[in-house]
């Protein structure tokens, strides 16, 4: 089976943000996929919607610092490990970075090759990376259609998307896919796309910013009711009373 690693690169700065993505495509043999964001916010999404296992992210970002996208993302339960990039040599910075979870701390202007460097060890020394989980791996299901889907539905969860739509990106008919996932993984196509969008809002409810019907809307639901429905059908609880679990 082939592993797919997810880096995120997160900073304000388009050069050094774009400079490092195309570096890393360039010349890294390990990492698969790579996603970027200009801020916080914006980092924050691609966390929940894409869970990478390698975070490159810079401190001072518009709306949320990189210290404050790690901490949600640690609460979350999903923050990918981290190097911290930053132009402010300031110690305590490395302090609540590594509280979080921060693997290593550099300081800008650093070396396209210094950093895949660091990305690349980290990926090598944490077999945890390669065997994150079931969701990383291609072939997971033992049948290539439905994991093709899969994967479209991980990506494309919070699009208005249809059965006909992913059916076509995989290459069958629509009925023919129904009956593999109730052959494969026992439950129906949109059964298996509300789960998807349902576990991504108990992510967005750490955001104590974002109102129900907002949260219902990342996620791909136009309806906060039968948003509200669904969750409660999947998690046994209502979303506001998940979200005071919390």
């Amino acid at each position: 089976m082939e592993s797919i690693v997810k880096l995120l690169i997160a900073d304000d700065e388009d050069n050094i943000r774009n400079g490092i993505k195309t570096y890393i495509e360039l010349h890294s043999k390990l990492i698969n996929k790579i996603y970027t964001a200009s801020n916080g916010r914006e980092a924050i999404d691609k966390i929940f919607k894409y869970k990478p296992q390698v975070m490159l992210i810079d401190v001072q970002m518009p709306y949320k610092n990189g210290l404050v996208v790690m901490k949600e993302a640690k609460e979350a339960g999903i923050c990918p490990k981290t190097i911290i990039l930053s132009g402010y040599d300031e110690f305590s910075y490395a302090q609540k970075a590594l509280r979080y979870g921060a693997e290593d701390y550099l300081l800008k202007p650093c070396r396209s090759t210094e950093i895949l460097a660091k990305v690349e060890n980290m990926i090598k020394s944490d077999n945890n990376i390669d065997d994150n989980s079931s969701e990383y791996r291609i072939d997971k299901h033992g049948n290539r259609f439905v994991d093709i889907a899969i994967e479209y539905l991980n990506e494309h969860y919070m699009d208005n998307i249809s059965l006909k739509e992913v059916a076509e990106k995989v290459g069958v008919t629509p009925g023919y896919l129904t009956t593999l996932f109730a052959k494969t993984i026992g439950c129906s196509f949109i059964e298996y796309l509300n789960k998807v969008r349902v576990e991504r809002a108990c992510n967005y409810f750490y955001d104590n910013t974002l109102k129900t019907y907002e949260v219902a809307y990342k996620v791909g639901f136009s309806d906060e009711k039968y948003f509200s429905r669904v969750f409660k059908k999947i998690k046994g609880i209502s979303p506001s009373k998940f979200r005071k679990s919390l």
